[in-house]
């Protein structure tokens, strides 16, 4: 390296410092103000390239994307006097950087201190309002939606926007809760006696109309049985008598057989009788040369 070529990279260096410092770039998620001697300057950057006079200019960058205010669960006061843990979060921006670094001093957690003091108070205020019963269950959008207006009316001046306020969860104090607990456990154990009386009296209703089915049924059905067995001994009868007048002498015949076998179903079997009864006509008629 000769005396010539030293000064001129020193030259170059020089000059990339300078242009280093004077270029400055905002992306699509920062907002971005340029000061002069701690005078803001401008404060309305698009993204992309911009530039700055060395030493004298400064610039600083904050978010412009949508901010979360997660606070730690905070008690309120009910109507009723009742204590409440409400968990809440607040989604906020900057709406105007320039108002919002002259009031806040560009610092995000002051931000969020300023806001928190305000959404409390607010709660405050709309749980003071109201019952147990409306917060937990028919009011909690109301609030919400309250709070939103409420807070974004207070802070416009910080150059801020609120975008929603949210509540995640309330609690009763621990001596609310069993008692609510207890009172939950008697209306249900109420309902549920209720709801089985009900389905008793159901079922009775049930049963006695299957029992009143099943009288009639076996009603019909043992009507029909003695009609058709009617019907059935009357054909019978009828089989007999028209036999009978066929061949008498065979019908008496056969009676008398079903009469000996009826009587004598087993070897110990005995019957006292007359000889000459006419129980034993057959077997009279039946003896070798009877007539």
């Amino acid at each position: 390296m000769n005396s010539k070529t030293l000064p001129l990279l020193i030259a170059l260096a020089v000059i990339a410092i300078i242009v280093y410092a004077s270029v400055f770039t905002v992306n699509e998620r920062q907002y971005a103000i340029k000061f002069r001697l701690g005078e803001i300057v401008k404060s309305d950057y698009k993204p992309g390239l911009h530039w700055q006079i060395p030493f004298i200019n400064n610039v600083r960058k904050f978010d412009r994307r949508i901010l979360t205010l997660d606070a730690l669960p905070t008690r309120y006061l009910t109507k009723e006097k009742k204590n409440v843990n409400v968990d809440f979060f607040v989604k906020w921006r900057i709406a105007k950087p320039s108002t919002y670094y002259q009031t806040m001093g560009g610092s995000e957690r002051t931000a969020q201190e300023r806001i928190f003091t305000i959404i409390n108070d607010n709660l405050r205020a709309e749980f003071s309002n109201r019952t147990i019963q409306e917060v937990i269950s028919g009011e909690r959008s109301e609030i919400m939606r309250n709070s939103t207006k409420v807070l974004n009316e207070r802070v416009k001046e910080f150059g801020i926007a609120i975008v929603d306020v949210r509540i995640k969860r309330i609690d009763y104090e621990k001596q609310i809760s069993e008692s609510v607990y207890r009172r939950m456990v008697s209306e249900r154990t109420r309902v549920a006696k209720d709801l089985r009386s009900k389905g008793a009296e159901s079922a009775e209703i049930i049963r006695a109309e299957a029992d009143r089915k099943r009288t009639v049924l076996l009603a019909d059905a043992y009507s029909k049985a003695q009609t058709i067995r009617g019907d059935g001994d009357a054909k019978a009868s009828e089989i007999f008598a028209n036999a009978y007048k066929k061949n008498p002498e065979f019908y008496a015949f056969y009676r008398s057989l079903e009469a000996y076998r009826n009587s004598f179903t087993g070897r110990n079997d005995v019957m006292v009788l007359e000889p000459d009864s006419d129980f034993f006509r057959y077997f009279k008629k039946s003896s070798p040369g009877s007539k």
